[in-house]
């Protein structure tokens, strides 16, 4: 009986299946039959018009060419899309006009929602830093949320690049230099905005940015040209954006550069061969901010018409700002150098969009004030935020337990040009709002100490300052505490989009000023916000104790006073490596080994190392410290050697052998010894995030099989060749607390 019923659950549980797919197949189809519907309806000129997108009046991201009459265009059916229009009142106005054009489609409506809209998450670079999934992906949830609520349909985010040269100031908006973390997180933050799925009122689509390799430009100067092999973008460029895929994302970008000599956004091996080939991506691909007018720059297209053939021919369905399509593409089809079925699979990949969320049934469902009202800026979202950046802080350093604060503290001296600071704490890429209030350190620090600790101020210098004025009064402040609390770093605006450095040094004479409190004798602990790995040596090795606190959003500086005092335990782990100085970028942990490889610091006669440094990072991927200390121990592997169809079973035993209750990133790396490419000294393959309370231990457990052994080969086969491999555990890329080998057969 109980068989019986087993196997009527099993199979009930199949027709639900089998109906729930057919029920979607179904829906798709509808959509389909909708969206050739309004094709068959519409002018040459109308489905140009859905190609063009331009910006509204606020916000810009790129340079603007005036258009006097948009409109006129809106009710004329020239535009699919404006970016920059939001709030559900501003965008329900401009929704109204197009419905005045003939045929009544919709616009979409998109802004660069990057790390919150209107209450602020740490940056993406910090948000990686927690290594914690689950809350990157509820961060873009609220901001997704939060969006929607405001009449926006599209976030131009994530960006998903992969980023190994701290110079280049867009690595704020990404996850980073590892293509696995980075793949991690784009496909959490993809879910994160999309939510339950396109036509729910707190979904808006996600845009997986920039198609590709945009983070390897060239000395990290932005918009350069990036040339590669195909095996390093196969391996460790492309998988983020395929990440981003799996989980549904909606819409692609191309990016700015040219990838071998071919603009990305001409680009048809990327976007037609790749994207929309072999990977089989069904949505719409928007060009960058003017990208497609810029291949003329590049030396590609002789003209913006030629730029226009060649963009459309190569996938760009969507022209951004450039002005290009719509002036050119209807006489490009009558002189047959375009052909009309390039314009009909673009137009239709957008009307699906804009039928999957709803627009036609009613062009203003995301236009409600009521919603957005109740929505945006919400007690809810706002610890939201603030848990997001206890969880993005990494502690440096920690030399003889210097944090947590103690309650007893009588004098607390605050000192530094970003102590008082809120602006910057919304970092670079964040949705400006008028009379907007985050919270700064020393905000925070009076939230927290109350009346029992007395805070002292002085800023000491600016940002980037030359002169040292202000030291005198920052040294009389630090005399009189029982320890100083040091805020230094950058402003908001100098790390981000068109914010390269050759100079990645703490800006002006900050490490100055941190070197006069120092000379007090008092115990100083340093707060570095930033959007980038900075170089500071000087307060790397004298400062009590570091805290690399990024730009943390509207809560920023409850998160740090949370932090200082032991309420949240700090467990960030860095997820690009800081160098020590600028010489040694490009520098990244997972790195090729070479036939005359250094084995240590001072090993550099004849080997693959500098005269003049180290090789070794300042700080390196994965670094993070806690307040409380981890033990690694009894190591288990299943087998040793694996099949090809097998898995192996490795558990070992975690313990909180500190004070305090804390939560470990453990990282899995693997080697592949030897095998057809030169493979890296070590990659990162798994790791989980563990809560151990005090003095308690955990069995931690992980699966290797063939996926996770495998890499593209000289024939961009992804397969993994039997040989020899390295397993290696730790608490960062340069700390392996555990270490063993096993073999893949050959079968």
């Amino acid at each position: 009986m109980i068989k019986n019923k087993i196997t009527a659950i099993l199979f009930l549980g199949f027709v639900l299946q089998i109906n729930s797919v057919s029920a979607q197949k179904r829906a798709v189809d509808r959509i389909d039959l909708k969206v050739d519907s309004v094709l068959k309806l519409m002018t040459l000129d109308e489905k140009i018009g859905q190609l063009n997108q331009y910006t509204g009046d606020r916000d810009a991201t790129g340079p603007i060419t005036n258009s006097p009459n948009k409109l006129k265009e809106v009710r004329d059916g020239k535009l699919g899309s404006m970016l920059n229009v939001r709030g559900a009142k501003e965008t329900r106005a401009v929704q109204e006009v197009a419905m005045q054009s003939r045929l009544k489609i919709p616009l979409l409506f998109g802004l660069d929602v990057v790390h919150g809209y209107r209450v602020t998450f740490p940056i993406p670079l910090a948000e990686a830093a927690s290594w914690d999934l689950a809350e990157m992906e509820n961060a873009a949830r609220v901001a997704g949320r939060e969006t929607a609520a405001s009449g926006i349909h599209w976030t131009f985010a994530p960006m998903v690049d992969i980023g190994r040269d701290p110079r280049w100031g867009r690595v704020m908006e990404g996850a980073g230099e590892d293509t696995y973390l980075g793949s991690k997180i784009a496909y959490a933050r993809v879910k994160g905005f999309q939510g339950k799925g396109l036509g729910n009122l707190d979904a808006v689509m996600a845009c997986v940015k920039h198609f590709a390799a945009y983070g390897a430009a060239i000395a990290g100067r932005d918009y350069a040209a990036v040339d590669m092999s195909e095996n390093a973008l196969w391996e460790y460029y492309l998988p983020p954006f395929k990440a981003g895929l799996d989980a549904g994302a909606a819409t692609f970008m191309n990016s700015f550069n040219t990838l071998n000599g071919v603009p990305a956004t001409g680009n048809n091996y990327l976007q037609r061969d790749i994207l929309k080939g072999k990977w089989g991506f069904d949505g719409f691909m928007v060009s960058d901010w003017g990208s497609i007018g810029e291949m003329v720059a590049h030396g590609f297209s002789k003209d913006k018409k030629q730029a226009a053939e060649q963009a459309i021919k190569a996938g760009s369905d969507m022209d951004m700002e450039s002005r290009s399509y719509l002036p050119y593409l209807a006489q490009l089809v009558k002189e047959n150098k375009v052909d009309i079925a390039l314009i009909d699979d673009a137009v239709k990949r957008i009307l699906r969009k804009k039928f999957e969320l709803g627009l036609f049934d009613d062009p203003y469902r995301f236009s409600d004030v009521t919603r957005q009202e109740k929505e945006i800026n919400s007690a809810a979202n706002k610890q939201a935020s603030l848990r997001m950046a206890e969880k993005s802080i990494v502690l440096l350093k920690n030399n003889k337990q210097t944090l947590p604060l103690t309650k007893s503290l009588k004098k607390i001296a605050v000192i530094g040009p970003l102590a008082k600071s809120e602006k910057d704490m919304q970092g670079f890429w964040s949705v400006s709002w008028q009379n907007d209030k985050l919270i700064s350190l020393y905000e925070g620090l009076q939230n927290k100490v109350g009346k029992q600790t007395e805070l002292l101020y002085a800023k000491g210098c600016e940002i980037t300052d030359t002169s040292k004025t202000g030291f005198a009064e920052a040294i009389a402040i630090a005399k009189q505490a029982d320890v100083v609390v040091m805020a230094v770093g950058e402003a908001y605006d100098m790390s981000g989009e068109a914010k390269s450095k050759a100079n990645i040094h703490l800006p002006g004479i900050q490490e100055d000023l941190i070197r006069a409190i120092k000379a007090t004798g008092k115990s100083v602990v340093v707060l570095i916000m930033a959007g980038r790995p900075l170089v500071f040596n000087y307060t790397a090795d004298n400062a009590d104790a570091i805290l690399y606190t990024w730009w943390l959003g509207s809560e920023a500086g409850n998160a740090m006073a949370n932090v200082l005092y032991g309420d949240y335990n700090p467990a960030g782990k860095l997820p690009m490596t800081f160098p020590r100085d600028e010489g040694q970028i490009p520098i990244y942990y997972n790195h090729l080994s070479t036939g005359r490889p250094a084995k240590n610091d001072q090993d550099t006669r004849y080997r693959s190392a500098y005269l003049d440094m180290q090789n070794s990072p300042k700080f390196a991927f994965g670094h993070g410290l806690s307040y409380t200390t981890f033990d690694y121990a009894d190591l288990k592997l299943s087998t040793k050697e694996l099949s090809q169809q097998a898995k192996i079973n490795i558990s070992f035993t975690l313990k909180n052998t500190g004070k305090f209750d804390g939560e470990e990133v453990v990282q899995l790396y693997l080697q592949d010894k030897f095998a057809s490419i030169t493979r890296p000294v070590k990659e990162l393959k798994d790791f989980q995030k563990v809560m151990l309370k005090q003095g308690e231990s955990k069995t931690i457990n992980f699966v290797i099989d063939k996926e996770k052994l495998s890499f593209y080969n000289q024939k961009l086969e992804w397969a993994a060749e039997p040989g020899d491999f390295k397993l290696m555990i730790g608490t960062a890329s340069d700390q392996i607390k555990l270490e063993s080998e096993f073999v893949l057969k050959d079968e």
